[in-house]
């Protein structure tokens, strides 16, 4: 069914575009977090570990409602590791297992790179006048701003 929202079919398009290489970051960020939650020694091995389950179980809401948001958009959503892989803007780290300080500034700067992409993403929509998908990553956005802010202070 044709959807009927005020946006041409390329405006709806070119959102979903946008929308999947956040969802391809979030999926990678998901993992790397999972990984560390798996992984962390030493210290503050418990607060960390709980630390990151937070994280990555914010991280899976957030990848479930970009998903749904492309396909509210009419789009279907990637869903291959592969596609992610294509998509994201964010580095693999395999067979590395790094301390817990090069764990949090390793997952600070993935958040901040999500943050700066989703800024771009964000004045891409409001140019296409998409004010629902500009919204959306808004709040998105804002959610990476206060978990970078979080590891940040670990850091300080």
């Amino acid at each position: 069914m044709k959807i009927d929202i005020g946006l041409t079919q390329k405006k709806l398009q070119d959102a979903s575009k946008l929308l999947s290489v956040v969802l391809a970051d979030e999926v990678m960020l998901y993992t790397k977090t999972r990984k560390f939650h798996w992984n962390v020694s030493g210290n503050s091995f418990m607060e960390l570990h709980l630390l990151f389950e937070g994280q990555y179980n914010e991280l899976e809401v957030i990848i479930d409602e970009v998903a749904e948001r492309i396909t509210q958009l009419g789009q279907k959503s990637i869903g291959t590791m592969q596609e992610f892989l294509d998509h994201t803007n964010l580095k693999e780290t395999p067979g590395e297992n790094p301390a817990q300080k090069d764990m949090v500034s390793e997952l600070l700067h993935d958040h901040e790179t999500v943050i700066k992409n989703i800024r771009k993403s964000v004045a891409e929509c409001e140019e296409m006048e998409d004010a629902g998908t500009t919204d959306f990553l808004t709040s998105v956005m804002m959610k990476h701003e206060k978990t970078a802010w979080i590891l940040r202070r670990y850091l300080s």
